[in-house]
C-alpha cells in the first residue's frame, strides 16, 4: 500500500531530549488504555530508567504496554530491568537479537531503526531520538543534536495501525500471549480521528519488502519540485547517486540548496564518507555547513515554504537500503517556518561553511582519488545492497535471564 495523505493534523517540533522526553513520559503517565513503543536504542541510564518507571507504572494500572527494542542497538539491559517490566505486565519484544559469538554483535545489517510511540491511539511521537542520556545537553560534548515531533489528528490512526501491524505479524506463532487482544483493539481503532490542526501529512516507511525506496522517493520528489530552497540536516550523509544528482540539478537551476552535516561526528568514518562528496556538490552550487558544537543526530529537511520531513532515516546506505525506518512528511507552512527558524539558528550560531578553496588544498591527490571512488560508490551501492542477506527479522519476547532452547517462543516479524 502506498503512503496516504491525511488532512487536519497538528505537529509539535521537539528538539533534543530536553523537549522530547518530558512530553513522551507525560503522555505515558496519562495513558488510559494502551502504549505502543518502538526504539532502536534503550540504555539502562537515567533516561532509560525514567522510561522504565513510566512503562511499569502504566502497566500496573492496567494499560496494555507493548515495547519493541532492537537487539543490536539495545544489547545490555540487565536481568532486573527486564524482569521488572515483565512482572508489571509490559510485553517487551526484541527485534532480531541474533547470535553473539564470543560476546560480539556481528549481525549489524537490517536493523529496526524506527522511533515511534503511540498512546491510546490518540497521540503519536516519531523522529530520531532514542532513549538514552546522550540526547540530553548535560551529557557533555558528545550529547546529540536531534529532533522529533508530537502528532495529533488523523495521521495518528495510520501510525497506530502501522505499529500494530508490526506486532500482529507474530500472532499465530504464540497464541499464549493473548495477541488477539490487541488485534481486536487494532480493528476497533477509529478510522478517522478528529482534525487537530491544518497540516497535511503522511507516514512514510522503509522496509525490505514492498517499501524499499519510499523515503528516498519522497525526498527526491520534493527536491525536484523545489523552486526556492532546500535545507537538509542529516547526521549520516552518503545518499545514492540519484539523490545527489537531484540536489546538484536543483542548485544549478537557482534553488538555494544547503546541507547541515556533522562537523563533530560520533564516528570518524561519517565525516570521511560525507566529505568525499563535498567537491561534487560544491561545484554545482550546493552550500555545505558542518555543525560543530556536538554530534548531529537529526534527520530533518524542508523544501520551499511548505514541505518538511522528520523521522529516523538518515541519508546513507544503512537507512536507505537496509534498515527499517519511519518518517513523517508534512505539508504545513507554520511547521515549515518553525523548522526553518530552528535550523537557520543552528546554521548561523554553530556551523562553519565548507568553502571550495579549502578543499582545493586539502589532501591533494589522495583527496581526489577518495572523492572519485566515493562518488562512484553511490552509483552502485543500491545494486550491491540487494546482494546482502535478506534474512527474515524476528521478534522474540524478552524474559529475564538467557534465552535457551526451552525458552520463549520466537515470534517472526514479517517485514
Amino acid at each position: 500500500m502506498q503512503p496516504r495523505w491525511y488532512d487536519g493534523n497538528r505537529f509539535t517540533l521537539l528538539e533534543n531530549g530536553e523537549q522530547f522526553f518530558p512530553r513522551v513520559f507525560a503522555c505515558i503517565a496519562n495513558a488510559r488504555k494502551e502504549v505502543v513503543l518502538e526504539t532502536f536504542i534503550l540504555f539502562e541510564d537515567k533516561v532509560g530508567l525514567q522510561l522504565h518507571e513510566a512503562l511499569v507504572a502504566a502497566a500496573r494500572r492496567g494499560v496494555q504496554v507493548d515495547a519493541t527494542i532492537d537487539g543490536w542497538g539495545s544489547p545490555d539491559l540487565s536481568e532486573r530491568f527486564i524482569a521488572d517490566l515483565c512482572e508489571a505486565g509490559v510485553r517487551l519484544h526484541v527485534f532480531d537479537p541474533g547470535p553473539r559469538p564470543f560476546g560480539l554483535r556481528p549481525n549489524l545489517l537490517r536493523r529496526l531503526h524506527r522511533k515511534i510511540v503511540v498512546v491510546d491511539g490518540e497521540v503519536a511521537f516519531i523522529g530520531g531520538i532514542n532513549y538514552s542520556a546522550d540526547h540530553l545537553g548535560d551529557y557533555g560534548p558528545q550529547a546529540k543534536q536531534d529532533y522529533s515531533v508530537e502528532v495529533r489528528g488523523p495521521l495518528v490512526g495510520e501510525i497506530h495501525r502501522f505499529a500494530h501491524a508490526a506486532l500482529a505479524a507474530g500472532s499465530r506463532h504464540n497464541p499464549t500471549r493473548r495477541w488477539w487482544r490487541w488485534r481486536r483493539q487494532a480493528r476497533a481503532a477509529p478510522e478517522q480521528l478528529p482534525h487537530a490542526g491544518s497540516a497535511r501529512a503522511m507516514l512514510v516507511t522503509r522496509d525490505n519488502g514492498r517499501h524499499t525506496t519510499d523515503i528516498e522517493r519522497q525526498y527526491r520528489i520534493a527536491i525536484r519540485a523545489a523552486r526556492e530552497r532546500v535545507l537538509i540536516a542529516n547526521a549520516y550523509f552518503f545518499p545514492g547517486y540519484r539523490l545527489i544528482r537531484d540536489l546538484r540539478r536543483a542548485a544549478r537551476r537557482g534553488v538555494d540548496v544547503r546541507l547541515i552535516l556533522q562537523g563533530t561526528p560520533d564516528m570518524a568514518i561519517v565525516k570521511v564518507g560525507a566529505s568525499a562528496l563535498y567537491s561534487h556538490l560544491l561545484k554545482a552550487g550546493v552550500r555545505i555547513y558542518e555543525y560543530c558544537d556536538r554530534p548531529l543526530h537529526g534527520k530533518v529537511a524542508l523544501v520551499d515554504d511548505e514541505w518538511a520531513t522528520v523521522g529516523s532515516s538518515n541519508l546513507d546506505p544503512l537507512s536507505l537500503q537496509l534498515n527499517l525506518e519511519a518518517n513523517v512528511v508534512i505539508r504545513d507552512r507554520a511547521f515549515n517556518a518553525e523548522l526553518h527558524e530552528r535550523l537557520d539558528a543552528l546554521l548561523r550560531q554553530s556551523c562553519r561553511q565548507v568553502l571550495p578553496e579549502a578543499l582545493e588544498g586539502a589532501g591533494g591527490l589522495l583527496h581526489l582519488v577518495r572523492s572519485f571512488i566515493a562518488f562512484h560508490l553511490v552509483r552502485i551501492y543500491p545494486t550491491v545492497s540487494a546482494w546482502l542477506p535478506r534474512h527474515r527479522p524476528r521478534l522474540i519476547p524478552a524474559v529475564p535471564g538467557p534465552v535457551t532452547a526451552g525458552g520463549p517462543t520466537i515470534v517472526e516479524e514479517r517485514r
